[in-house]
């Protein structure tokens, strides 16, 4: 006894399997200003982009424009800060998006509620500590805050008079300081290649 079904009007006998839906993930990636986190996310990104998958990067200092415009830096405005950053992360990481958030988010309790947030929705969460030293970070200083704090212009810098916490147990700590951007993205990639998410 048979319990094929038969071909219907001549349809093809079997449909072709549809592709796997692509795994989502948020990789955040955590470090002082100038640590080198945007940069190394869009070389990843281009490289993810490259392999065929989908990918968002949500550079901090755009959502500060389209998203949290209005907020200082205060604890509690940069801790509303990253748990919008993660509310969107976690939106689309949950619709097969790799979403790349290199985004200070200075304090371990704003990063463990986004983490918590993922963990109560099955979607994975990746801490990244890109672990570039503050002497390296204001040597290349790109946006010039460290030489307005040095000279008072500012106030308030993590990581130099605001608290930075670094990550105890992060799924990954990159020393990006002393190489190519590409060898730090390449190692990035090769991490989340045993994740089974590259």
């Amino acid at each position: 006894m048979t319990t094929d079904t038969p071909a219907v009007d001549g349809a093809a006998e079997a449909a072709p399997a549809a592709a796997p839906c692509e795994r989502g993930a948020t990789v955040w990636l955590t470090g002082l200003p100038s640590a080198g986190k945007t940069t190394l996310a869009f070389a990843l990104a281009e490289r993810l982009r490259a392999e065929g998958h989908k990918v968002e990067v949500l550079d901090g200092d755009e959502i500060r424009e389209f998203l949290s415009k209005g907020l200082g830096f205060s604890q509690e405005d940069r801790h509303t800060n990253v748990t919008r950053i993660g509310f969107v992360a976690e939106k689309l990481a949950a619709n097969g998006v790799k979403v790349l958030a290199p985004v200070i988010a200075p304090y371990a309790a704003s990063r463990a509620a986004v983490r918590e947030r993922h963990g109560e929705h099955g979607t994975e969460f990746l801490e990244i500590h890109v672990a570039t030293p503050v002497e390296v970070c204001s040597e290349r200083d790109v946006k010039g805050l460290y030489a307005k704090q040095a000279a008072g212009e500012i106030s308030g810098l993590t990581g130099v008079d605001d608290p930075y916490e670094a990550p105890e147990s992060p799924e990954l700590r990159l020393q990006t300081h002393g190489r190519a951007v590409a060898e730090s993205a390449a190692e990035l990639h090769t991490f989340l290649t045993t994740r089974g998410l590259a």
